[in-house]
């Protein structure tokens, strides 16, 4: 990253860099599902969900009520078993946001040698350019799928629970 703007020093410490760290989330394993195609994100979303399915029809068959109604019971169980997806979903959504807000920043803020010595540096312009467009074009895609998918996974759960009332 030196190479963009030789003439300013740059006291920012490489890790701490928004372009370093867009860099570091997108190889990590975790956070690069919403970045590939759309089935890297379901499948793990479903893995998650058929893990937590028996879990939660296992819980959900403490119920009494429940348990002498099985079609409720297992709609019950199906829509808790989609919580544990949401709650990676909104991880990764606000890891991906962070990184989006940093590289959309005029300024960087890091720490020189830990949390107590806060410093802010002016990003040249040249380096502003490179972050928005990555912002722009790298970044704002995996939030928008991120989002639609929250949105079908809260939709999910809206309806899941809107049916187990109705049955």
């Amino acid at each position: 990253m030196d190479q963009v703007c030789p003439s300013s020093p740059c006291p920012v410490p490489t890790n701490q860099r928004p372009l370093e760290e867009y860099r570091q989330l997108r190889a990590s394993w975790f956070f690069t599902w919403p970045s590939v195609a759309p089935a890297g994100l379901i499948r793990p979303l479903a893995i998650c969900w058929l893990i937590s399915f028996p879990l939660c029809l296992l819980i959900a068959s403490g119920s009494w009520p429940l348990r002498h109604n099985i079609p409720r019971l297992l709609v019950a169980a199906a829509v808790s078993a989609v919580l544990p997806a949401v709650f990676l979903l909104l991880r990764q959504w606000l890891g991906w946001n962070y990184v989006h807000r940093r590289l959309r920043s005029e300024r960087v803020e890091y720490e020189e040698s830990g949390w107590y010595d806060g410093q802010v540096w002016e990003k040249p312009l040249a380096w502003r350019q490179q972050d928005l467009l990555v912002a722009l074009h790298e970044v704002r895609p995996v939030l928008a799928r991120l989002e639609l998918v929250l949105a079908v996974a809260t939709g999910l759960i809206l309806l899941g629970t809107g049916l187990c009332q109705a049955l």
